[in-house]
């Protein structure tokens, strides 16, 4: 792995991180970017290169310099021993839940998880031979009462990318890890900027680095950090499932990363102004961000977080499909589509009916999530304003 830096060691701030680790311009003739390494076959000048197998890189699948500069920077940003850059965010999640289980095993994941998350666990794993079932996201250290003898993985993500519940992650990793099993979070909301699940007992960390890495909507990655103890059996998997992104998206991601913080702190003023004027309108029953004082969780929230993330949701007062429509439909600003994290705005009507059983969701009303983009605040208020007034002439 490249962990090969510029400037002083002895400086930490994530800004520094983000513009000088995973890059060294004295190997690459001065140029202050990694390139794009495209290559499959790796030479080796001898027959005693070729047994020893020591060189840095041995064939282009398990990884490049492009490639390596990122995983540099989010080992570093995650405080992980090492980390993994894979094609997209479910790629990490299914590789960490792989690396714990066997046939036989046990895991549980939050009813408040990814919706692939849900496929894959009640699919893939589940013809594996592995059981997944779904927790309550609130329940804390009651966690241990679902914790069978073949539970091996805990997955959690905090704040769910739909209904937003925050975890207590300290609780989950002191259940799980006395049950013998590990503790996985997905952080892609807060990224490792505003949160570091390992400083608070995970065992592996994932991101859909498709969103806040990437940060541009025009690139697929994903990433997976871990401690010590929990790397061999990642990259075990990873290696054998032949998982491996390309440099061309390796160069995406790392140009993403380098304007990584000033445009969180960005997205997390826009949101969360949007946030608290959406509050004060009439037609919204409940705006679900974790930094809200009205959100439920904003005390675990605000004990382990040092900042938010561009997306949260709205609800608004039930009205039929039309509404709905009259809602979505005549957006000027906001766009319709899955994923978030990019320059811009997105909104999302939500369906829960199918995707929550082990708490279901019963708040009367529609779900819309919106991911606040890089446009001006109040040109996006005014995009709101109107579709909140259609929304409450159609009903």
């Amino acid at each position: 792995m490249n962990d090969k830096k510029s400037g002083s060691s002895s400086i930490k701030s994530v800004e520094t991180v983000l513009t000088h680790y995973g890059r060294v311009p004295e190997d690459q003739f001065g140029f202050v970017n990694t390139p794009v390494y495209r290559g499959s076959t790796v030479l080796f000048k001898t027959l005693a290169d070729i047994e020893a197998q020591q060189q840095r890189f041995l064939y282009g699948r398990a990884g490049n310099p492009t490639t390596e500069g990122v995983e540099a920077i989010i080992t570093e940003l995650e405080g992980a021993y090492r980390t993994r850059l894979v094609p997209s965010g479910l790629a990490a999640i299914t590789i960490a839940l792989m690396s714990c289980v066997t046939s036989g095993d046990d895991v549980l994941i939050t009813d408040s998880a990814y919706e692939p998350t849900r496929a894959f666990g009640d699919g893939f794993l589940a013809r594996m031979g592995v059981t997944a079932r779904y927790y309550d996201p609130g329940i804390g250290a009651g966690l241990a009462d679902l914790m069978r003898s073949n539970t091996k993985a805990v997955l959690a993500e905090s704040p769910g990318s739909l209904t937003f519940e925050v975890q207590d992650l300290p609780a989950l990793a002191k259940v799980t890890h006395a049950g013998g099993a590990k503790l996985v979070v997905d952080n892609s909301w807060a990224s490792p900027l505003y949160l570091r699940p390992l400083e608070l007992g995970a065992d592996i960390v994932v991101h859909a680095g498709t969103k806040m890495f990437v940060g541009h909507s025009d690139a697929f990655a994903g990433t997976i950090s871990t401690t010590e103890q929990s790397w061999k059996e990642v990259e075990r998997i990873r290696r054998e499932l032949g998982f491996f992104t390309s440099g061309d998206d390796a160069f995406l991601v790392a140009r993403g990363l380098r304007t990584l913080a000033i445009r969180m702190k960005e997205h997390q003023g826009r949101a969360l102004e949007i946030a608290m004027w959406l509050e004060a309108q009439d037609e919204v029953v409940q705006v679900l961000h974790p930094a809200l004082p009205s959100h439920p969780d904003h005390a675990l929230w605000k004990r382990d977080f040092s900042g938010s993330g561009s997306l949260f949701a709205v609800l608004l007062r039930p009205a039929p499909r039309a509404s709905v429509a009259a809602f979505v439909d005549h957006l000027e600003l906001f766009s319709m589509g899955y994923s978030w994290g990019g320059y811009e705005s997105l909104c999302l009507p939500v369906k829960l009916d199918k995707n929550r059983t082990a708490k279901p969701w019963t708040a009367e009303g529609n779900l819309f999530r919106l991911h606040i983009g890089l446009e001006g605040v109040d040109d996006l208020k005014a995009d709101l304003a109107a579709a909140i007034a259609r929304y409450a002439a159609a009903r």
